[in-house]
């Protein structure tokens, strides 16, 4: 009924939205039955337990400034998880292979020497089994004579998958006997940085850090996705996610150039380790199936060319240049979907992650002036007072012009061999490799023109002071048409090919209105939203208190 696929999702509550008042067991989920005799399926609410704590200490060592800490977290998704993921039930292990389960099978069953004793034991049929095909650890497969192989499928003798050595049978329902608890992982985070002085005017400094990310999403626990995992063929959330882990180098130094302003060079490295990505799980029982697991990696590493001018006279800027290359495995969550889907699950390469930045230059420009004694602007002098000393207004006392720029070239995208029209009906094929193209150079300046007011009411201990601030700010100043993406095929922003696509005439031709067909979808297909946003003006006033 529906392919298997929830008509309700819900957990911590009843399917007709009534909160749950008890903690229910995954037992209850499969054996629970209201007094009409029907199954309640409960599902308990996910609770995660997540514990932390960091110590850190800032010490000098021979004119070398260490700043050293250590932070350790643990994190319980306090969960069921599948005890084998490849297998949805009980299975043998080689360790369970006694001899009276070996005397089931033909004369002469001989476990090779390299197989270890909890490694999956798989069979040539689901029932009645008499020899046994190969083993599995984790992910890797072997046949029956120990040799590692590649693809599990050459396991599946008498049946359309590999066959797993099952305890009950393949008649047997499923129960909670098939998952165990989340084990709690622990991550220690070790952070050192230190910093020395290379002369009185030169600074050299590094730091090593590790940072981990507990799962946001994609594995909250359903046994419903388990309990229907035959009917079904949609991406399932994977309950035994580990933490994402980010390793973090970074070495530098400082010149000051003058007294207000300083030339800063660093170089860093990042490795991202165990990063969620969807995977397939090729050879599953009762069939393969598509989930999350810690999977990817990835690098970024670069360099940085900073300026900073703190405030001399009127003006303060600060500028940087980053050179950047950021490689991955996969750039989202999803993107192995389209290979697992091409049939190549297992296909793991090296591309630009989709926000990989080649170059990066940031400029910010900030030009003011102070009030009274600081104040160095035009002065509008409006005659003597009764004392006889000037009367003047300072015209621009606590005015100040700001202005960001941010020029940086074309983050990468996959182009097409062939348009794709909008329904989806038809797949890409991936012209050159992923991620392989790049988009233009982009370049956005903001401007914000201001003015403070400071107010003070009453007198003494009761005195209080407001600030007024009135602001002109012009977002992209300059109306740069910046393209934030663009249609595979074309590369532009605003025509993905397939109304001039020859093959496709056919198909717009026999639509009720080729014109009115070709108006709306080139209606849709010019998608503001992969342009960036136009000049842009606020007038606005701030009231501080």
């Amino acid at each position: 009924m529906n392919q298997g696929n929830n008509l309700v999702s819900y957990s911590g509550y009843t399917p007709w939205g009534d909160k749950i008042t008890r903690r229910p067991t995954l037992e209850d989920f499969f054996t629970e039955k209201d007094d009409d005799g029907f199954f309640t399926r409960p599902i308990q609410a996910y609770e995660p337990i997540y514990i932390s704590g960091y110590v850190m200490d800032k010490f000098t060592f021979d004119d070398i400034i260490f700043n050293v800490g250590l932070r350790v977290d643990r994190f319980d998704a306090n969960q069921q998880v599948l005890k084998d993921p490849y297998v949805i039930g009980e299975n043998y292990k080689v360790g369970d292979l006694s001899g009276d389960l070996l005397s089931q099978l033909d004369d002469g069953i001989v476990i090779p020497s390299n197989i270890g004793d909890d490694y999956a034991v798989y069979v040539d049929a689901l029932d009645g089994p008499t020899s046994i095909v190969g083993y599995r650890d984790g992910d890797t497969w072997f046949n029956a004579s120990g040799t590692e192989i590649n693809d599990p499928d050459i396991l599946a003798v008498n049946e359309v998958y590999p066959a797993p050595w099952l305890k009950e049978g393949p008649d047997a329902e499923l129960n909670s006997d098939a998952f165990e608890d989340y084990a709690p992982q622990v991550n220690i985070m070790p952070r050192v940085a230190f910093s020395f002085n290379i002369s009185d005017e030169a600074v050299f400094f590094a730091h090593y850090d590790i940072l981990t990310q507990r799962p946001t999403s994609n594995n909250r626990f359903s046994p419903v996705d388990y309990f229907f995992i035959e009917a079904r063929d949609n991406l399932i959330s994977n309950p035994d996610l580990r933490p994402e882990k980010t390793i973090d180098y970074e070495l530098g130094f400082q010149q000051v150039l003058s007294k207000t302003s300083s030339l800063k060079i660093s170089a860093f490295y990042k490795e991202m380790r165990d990063m969620i990505q969807v995977r397939n799980f090729v050879g599953a029982y009762p069939r393969p199936y598509k989930a999350y697991g810690n999977l990817d990696f990835g690098t970024v590493k670069g360099l940085t060319v900073g300026y900073d001018l703190r405030r001399t006279g009127n003006i303060r800027m600060n500028a940087s240049y980053t050179l950047q290359f950021a490689d991955g495995t996969g750039s989202t969550t999803t993107t192995a979907l389209a290979l697992i889907n091409a049939g190549l699950p297992n296909l793991r390469t090296i591309n630009p992650f989709n926000y990989d930045q080649r170059h990066r230059i940031v400029a910010n420009v900030d030009y003011r002036y102070g009030s009274g004694d600081d104040y160095n602007g035009p002065i509008v002098n409006l005659g003597k007072n009764a004392d006889g000393s000037t009367k003047q207004i300072q015209l621009f006392a606590n005015t100040g012009v700001n202005i960001i720029a941010n020029l940086g070239s074309g983050t990468p995208y996959t182009a097409s061999v062939i348009p794709t029209p909008i329904t989806g009906e038809i797949s890409p094929s991936t012209e050159g490799s992923i991620n392989g193209s790049r988009l233009p150079w982009q370049f956005n300046m903001d401007m914000n023109l201001d003015k403070n007011w400071s107010i003070t009411k009453g007198e003494g201990s009761d005195a209080h002071s407001y600030n007024v601030n009135v602001y002109f700010w012009i977002g992209n100043l300059l109306n740069t048409r910046n393209i934030n993406s663009v249609y595979r095929f074309t590369g532009i922003p605003d025509d993905d090919g397939y109304l001039a696509a020859a093959q496709y005439q056919p198909l717009i031709n026999s639509q009720n209105n080729p014109d009115a067909f070709r108006n709306y979808y080139g209606m849709y297909v010019n998608n503001p939203f992969n342009l960036g946003v136009p000049r842009t003006i606020r007038l606005g006033v701030k009231f501080d208190f």
